[in-house]
């Protein structure tokens, strides 16, 4: 028997029996995809915008770095 229908088949009975509202399934179903997108997020290791940024700053001021001392190079290559 599969995860999604032992859960709507608990749901169900809870229901019939006048313990579970309309609001706890709600709940439970948020609660349930809020885990599973965040299992997928961890699983993609995506980062945050914040940190994005920052590598993105580093890897451009790098970059600037690089050029400089490619620059520097090719100066003194051409006068050896």
């Amino acid at each position: 028997m599969s995860n999604t229908k032992k859960i709507f088949e608990t749901l169900s009975n809870l229901i019939e029996n006048g313990i579970l509202t309309s609001k706890d399934i709600q709940k439970e179903i948020s609660t349930d995809f809020k885990f599973k997108k965040d299992k997928i997020i961890n699983k993609l290791e995506l980062v945050s915008r914040k940190e994005f940024e920052i590598l993105k700053k580093l890897v451009q001021k790098q970059d600037l770095i690089i050029k400089k001392l490619q620059k520097k190079k090719t100066k003194k290559a051409k006068k050896s």
